[in-house]
């Protein structure tokens, strides 16, 4: 009976909140497209912006998608699956690393339900997902978007969706 359950998604490392400052560069720089695309949100509904973006495990490539709202709702597209529909009309099926911004007051901002059911899709294994707070404040105020004392969060697709979902069809 054990059998049934050793395809389920295990996380492999456990959820951690460091500091934008401690991460290796190639996250950053993940980070600051997902900042960038941010601001190209279209948002008239709800006014939450929302950017992502993610690195392609082959050539290292970023794509990356902002939401983009509807008036009936129902045909929104999140951030999340605006980078990654870009992805793979592009050739690309395959990601390293993934990272998501949004802003709320003292809470990270995760991935909806369908954007975790949309990245595992795209995860045979378990990759890391970074979420931070973009601060629209620092805009205005001709600021970085980052400072080295910034929270994020380093999750990963198992963690925020574990046993999830997948045919295994190959």
């Amino acid at each position: 009976m054990k059998n049934l359950t050793k395809n389920f998604a295990r996380a492999e490392k456990a959820e951690e909140v460091v500091t934008y400052g401690s991460l290796d560069p190639s996250v950053q720089e993940l980070l600051s497209a997902a900042f960038e695309v941010r601001q190209r949100a279209y948002v008239p509904y709800s006014g939450f912006k929302v950017g992502a973006a993610f690195r392609s495990k082959v050539s290292g490539q970023i794509f990356t998608g902002c939401n983009v709202e509807n008036a009936a709702f129902t045909p929104c597209s999140c951030a999340e699956r605006t980078a990654l529909a870009k992805a793979v009309s592009e050739g690309t099926t395959e990601f390293s690393v993934g990272a998501v911004l949004a802003y709320e007051p003292d809470v990270f901002t995760t991935p909806c339900g369908v954007c975790r059911q949309f990245i595992r899709e795209f995860a045979t294994d378990d990759i890391p997902i970074y979420v931070a707070q973009a601060i629209d404040a620092r805009i205005t105020a001709k600021e970085e978007p980052f400072q080295n004392e910034d929270p994020v969060l380093c999750t990963s697709i198992f963690n925020l969706l574990p046993s999830s979902f997948r045919t295994y069809r190959k």
